[in-house]
């Protein structure tokens, strides 16, 4: 006997979560399915224990910072106290959100999920019919194809080290390397990158990373652009990373290597061909309304959709927009405009909207502003010598193309950008409001 729901989601983080709540409140009968502790990535594994490990990051540079300005004494992290912390968080979260079907009516179930037809999915022997599915299984890293592989750790691992050892290589240059780089020198270990293009975080503008580099110099982490790695090496204390950079070889010695190049959509173990489900690029191919073109019984939302932005709010507008479509047809369509994204360096950088080359690249009209302000009270109440900003606003329309933020605030300043960009806000707009003085926010009508 087949247990029957309208819907089955795959997956149990931010995308299913909205998803199944709304399904649920729509009276539909609903089952989510998860062969990980319930709760997904962002709540485990990514954004807020990230975020927790950061707050102690943060009051040690703040104290670093203010030495000779009013304050004295010494601090530092300590590691295990710094995961308790964490854990005080993302522990009690599988509970919660087990609680939280129950209460709502959905069923749970723990288990590896794949498809057995185009309305069927198997969870360790047991068959669940489906009106509908929703593929919200997020993302995974990356193949890294080399010998040795076996070797590198998760930033999953990283996030439940009991110790942190003494060196750490992390393998690409993307926002987990950046992030977890900064963390790991502040902690006391030696941390290098080794990254394959020719800089650091290639989603955010390139003049704003080279000023937070001098943050990266300042912390005695050796980053290294434009290196291949080729192989993993296990040895009796430790590993060597075997790479190549402008044709020369080189080799770094680690106690941790973290893999930190890029993420994929999750879909591996669904068995898609057995759902009738297409793959186009290693994605899913789905139409606009972020349905799969070839069975139409099946939607997908967040990373697993790979539609968006790779970023938690992308994953519950598109649950809201699956779940509107699922319930009354489709009609509704995803709109990423105006979508913020940070990497918690300390300090931050942050983008949202179009970056100058791409600005270019459209054709548009527009005026660049762009300056280091490092002499701006923001920064220098803060000590703190690292912020700037560039900002893109279009020369007829007066409207915000896109902004990119380095320094302390820019993770909360750069929302009012995003909210410009997505409600049509202009420059003068921004200039007429009156921010709270002095705050982060105040600086964005001098930005413009």
């Amino acid at each position: 006997m087949l247990d029957t729901y309208d819907l089955v989601v795959l997956g149990s983080g931010t995308a299913a979560q909205v998803a199944s709540s709304r399904a649920r409140a729509a009276d539909w009968t609903v089952a989510v399915v998860d062969h990980r502790p319930f709760g997904g990535t962002c709540a485990l594994r990514g954004c807020d224990p990230k975020k927790m490990l950061v707050s102690g990051e943060e009051a040690v540079d703040a104290v670093r910072r203010m030495r000779g300005h009013g304050v004295e004494g010494d601090v530092r992290i300590a590691w295990p106290d710094l995961m308790a912390f964490k854990r005080s968080f993302t522990g009690p979260v599988p509970g919660k959100q087990e609680q939280r079907y129950r209460e709502q009516g959905i069923d749970a179930f723990h288990g590896l999920a794949r498809f057995t037809g185009p309305d069927t999915v198997t969870v360790d022997g047991r068959e669940l019919k489906a009106r509908h599915v929703l593929i919200a299984t997020g993302a995974r890293p990356v193949t890294l194809s080399i010998t040795g592989e076996e070797h590198v750790a998760t930033s999953d691992d990283f996030l439940e080290l009991e110790a942190l050892p003494a060196r750490v290589v992390f393998i690409g240059g993307g926002y987990i390397a950046a992030e977890f780089s900064h963390l790991a020198a502040r902690a006391g270990a030696k941390a290098t990158v080794l990254q394959r293009g020719a800089r650091m975080l290639p989603g955010f503008d390139p003049d704003l990373v080279g000023w937070l580099m001098e943050r990266f110099d300042d912390l005695g982490i050796d980053v290294r652009t434009s290196t291949t790695v080729q192989r993993v090496e296990a040895t009796d204390r430790g590993y060597l990373v075997h790479a190549v950079a402008g044709g020369r070889e080189q080799t770094v010695a680690a106690n941790l290597i973290v893999h930190s190049a890029g993420r994929v959509p999750d879909l591996e173990a669904l068995d898609l061909v057995a759902g009738g489900i297409v793959l186009e690029g290693g994605r899913l191919k789905l139409n606009e309304f972020l349905q799969s073109v070839s069975n139409p019984r099946v939607y997908a939302a967040g990373d697993a959709a790979g539609s968006g932005p790779p970023l938690t709010p992308v994953s519950s507008h598109d649950a809201k927009v699956a779940a509107a479509n699922l319930i009354k047809g489709n009609h509704a369509k995803p709109d990423y405009r105006g979508v913020p994204s940070v990497a918690f360096t300390v300090p931050p950088i942050t983008t949202v909207g179009l970056g100058e080359a791409e600005a270019r690249e459209r054709g548009l009209k527009f005026r660049v502003k762009s300056e280091k302000v490092p002499q701006w009270f923001t920064a220098r109440r803060l000590a703190e010598r690292i912020y700037g900003f560039k900002t893109l606003v279009e020369e007829d329309t007066g409207h915000i193309l896109g902004a990119h933020l380095v320094g302390p605030h820019a993770d909360e300043v750069i929302n009012l950008f995003g909210l410009a960009i997505r409600h049509g806000l202009t420059a003068a707009d921004l200039k007429e409001t009156m921010f709270a003085y002095p705050t982060g926010a105040s600086d964005i009508g001098y930005m413009i």
